[in-house]
């Protein structure tokens, strides 16, 4: 087998990764393309790996070495990746990334309408909420 097939595809993939990480608003959609991307440069490792080691008679095998902590660390990516989109979903209602911009909890915002600088209700609610 040619190395320039898995080279080819790992290419494809990658750039689908790419894409997804650009063109995406949902966080999850966003992590799933970052696996994506991980997953093609497994496959260029392996692929040269496997290369290599027809070619310098090699046994070492660190292409697949490596590959395993990637793998690794692409699993612990997601598990603190999808802990952190669930949290922040269930405190701001939302995983738009484009609506996550500011992450200040009692942030400051420039519609004259809004809370007050220090996060708390407006001033009508606060007469309101004193008669």
């Amino acid at each position: 087998m040619h190395l320039a097939y898995p080279a080819v595809l790992s290419a494809l993939l990658f750039c689908t990764g790419l894409y997804g990480v650009l063109a995406r608003r949902n966080a999850i959609l966003v992590l799933m393309s970052v696996e994506l991307m991980l997953n093609a440069v497994n496959l260029n490792l392996v692929a040269f790996d496997v290369w290599l080691s027809r070619t310098a008679e090699e046994t070492l095998h660190s292409g697949q070495a490596l590959t395993l902590f990637t793998i690794a660390i692409a699993a612990a990516e997601i598990g603190i990746g999808l802990a952190i989109v669930l949290a922040v979903h269930r405190n701001r209602g939302t995983s738009d990334i484009d609506k996550l911009r500011d992450t200040a909890e009692g942030h400051e915002t420039d519609d004259p309408d809004g809370p007050d600088s220090d996060g708390d209700a407006p001033a009508a609610e606060k007469a309101e909420a004193t008669a």
